[in-house]
């Protein structure tokens, strides 16, 4: 695999830096993570490593060199990061679970898999336009969809940092079916969390990433984003990539669109709602795996 990537992790206004940024790769596949613990709980920084910590140890473990199923992959470590979380919480005796927001894409075989929970997000852009975004799990995002308010709306609604999903709280995650589309030569990833986008136009995305090589591009959102968010600037992380190698001919057409909850069939539905029992087994089934593949 061709490729190139630029990351960067800024404490922004905070006292504690609570965001996570990681990418692993092998050969044949690279994962990209961001995570951005919640700053309105205790620990959020420990939510935010725990979820990282599990993604990178199943990586090194399944990608051998790649992953069998990479939608299967996310979901199930979506799960046990959460398992964990509670159980880190109960161990230390919190009055409160710590909580932390994913972004999570796959790469492998010249295609993206992505899921997130929350409201960290990734962007697919080519030709100077963003192709794919994931719809951020939020109350202002529901009331976008619902056609209550417009998107410009976003940045200074009272509501804006209001989750309806996260990792670690009292409800289990529902991530989304991950998405997933072909990549072109050219097109470039970005996971990035609400630090960055929250201050930025998709007009200045999409500009800085035109028109700049990747890590001069992503060195100047961060810094834009920082300016623009003055005293209130949070936590800044992003990590993104440019695809370097010619797209498969058959797969020119894109495909795998985030979906929205409303066109969600019966099924998507029953994939989405993680019970405790769906909790557990995903923990168990991490932990299964990590001792077959552990070394004798």
């Amino acid at each position: 695999m061709r490729f190139t990537l630029a990351q960067d992790t800024r404490i922004g206004q905070r006292r504690v830096n609570q965001d996570r940024v990681a990418t692993w790769s092998t050969p044949e596949c690279l994962l990209l993570a961001v995570a951005d613990g919640l700053g309105g709980h205790l620990y959020g920084e420990v939510a935010a490593q725990i979820s990282i910590d599990l993604l990178g140890k199943a990586f090194e473990r399944e990608a051998k060199p790649k992953i069998a199923d990479p939608g299967a992959f996310l979901f199930r470590v979506i799960g046990a990061a959460h398992a964990e979380i509670l159980r880190e919480a109960d161990k230390r005796r919190l009055d409160d679970t710590p909580r932390t927001v994913l972004v999570a894409c796959v790469i492998q075989d010249g295609r993206a898999y992505w899921t997130h929970v929350g409201d960290s997000r990734l962007y697919l852009l080519r030709e100077g336009r963003i192709l794919h975004r994931t719809r951020d799990h939020t109350l202002v995002q529901q009331l976008i969809d619902e056609g209550r308010i417009r998107e410009e709306a976003v940045a200074t609604h009272p509501e804006r940092n209001r989750l309806l999903q996260c990792i670690g709280g009292y409800q289990a995650p529902r991530p989304d079916p991950a998405s997933n589309a072909p990549l072109e030569k050219g097109d470039v990833l970005v996971l990035c969390s609400d630090g960055l986008w929250g201050p930025l136009t998709q007009r200045h995305l999409i500009h800085a990433l035109v028109s700049r090589p990747l890590e001069p591009a992503i060195a100047e959102l961060v810094e834009l984003a920082e300016r623009r968010a003055g005293a209130h600037c949070d936590n800044i992380s992003v990590v993104a990539m440019t695809w370097h190698e010619e797209g498969k001919i058959e797969e020119r057409t894109p495909v795998g669109a985030d979906t929205e909850i409303r066109d969600l069939t019966a099924t998507d539905l029953d994939f989405m709602r993680m019970t405790d029992e769906d909790v557990e087994k995903a923990i168990n089934e991490l932990k299964a795996a990590l001792r077959k593949n552990a070394p004798q």
